[in-house]
């Protein structure tokens, strides 16, 4: 008899589910926006039991957290230009890509209505931002690595990323390269 495991495959029904029921969110808040939906509007937009939902992620916060830090995850690859310079503004543009995307703007409102819905919204609010920050850092930290003299990721975050964010959230303008690309040259 054989003691070994039987291998998990990549993906599978898992994968699945959870691609499904992400894409339902996102819909979703795109369409409704946040708080005008269930669980169970998750569920049928998805295919799959509402039960699937509360056992895997146990409520609509930490289902919209985790659709949060996904989509972070997928959509912000790390660059590594070479530069400083060059990293900050393929960041910048990736940023910029990722919140005037088709889901952008929808998943920038939910972060903003989950920071006022208690604990497990300023949570969430609070894994989105070390999330951020922890991929600002990793490009920060081989600058230094590199000999560069890199501004703090609190900088970067209060003079590139946040004029962007909001001028997504209000309307205030498109993120042009000229724009996008300004901001990081004041920034360093």
């Amino acid at each position: 008899m054989d003691d070994q495991q039987p291998a998990k495959r990549p993906g599978g029904r898992s994968a699945r589910v959870s691609a499904a029921v992400h894409r339902a969110v996102t819909d979703l808040v795109g369409e409704r926006g946040y708080g005008n939906f269930t669980v169970g509007d998750v569920a049928a937009r998805a295919g799959v039991a509402d039960s699937s939902i509360y056992r895997r992620w146990g409520g609509m916060d930490k289902l919209l957290a985790d659709v949060l830090l996904t989509y972070l995850n997928t959509q912000s690859p790390m660059p590594d230009t070479g530069s400083l310079a060059g990293d900050l503004r393929a960041l910048a543009a990736n940023a910029a890509r990722e919140i005037t995307g088709p889901d952008g703007l929808a998943l920038l409102r939910l972060v903003v209505a989950l920071t006022g819905n208690g604990r497990q919204g300023l949570q969430a609010r609070d894994n989105l931002l070390a999330e951020r920050s922890r991929q600002l850092q990793t490009v920060l930290d081989r600058a230094r690595e590199r000999g560069e003299n890199p501004p703090d990721a609190l900088g970067v975050l209060d003079h590139v990323m946040a004029p962007m964010y909001m001028r997504v959230l209000f309307g205030a303008g498109p993120l042009t390269p000229d724009y996008v690309n300004g901001l990081v040259d004041r920034v360093l």
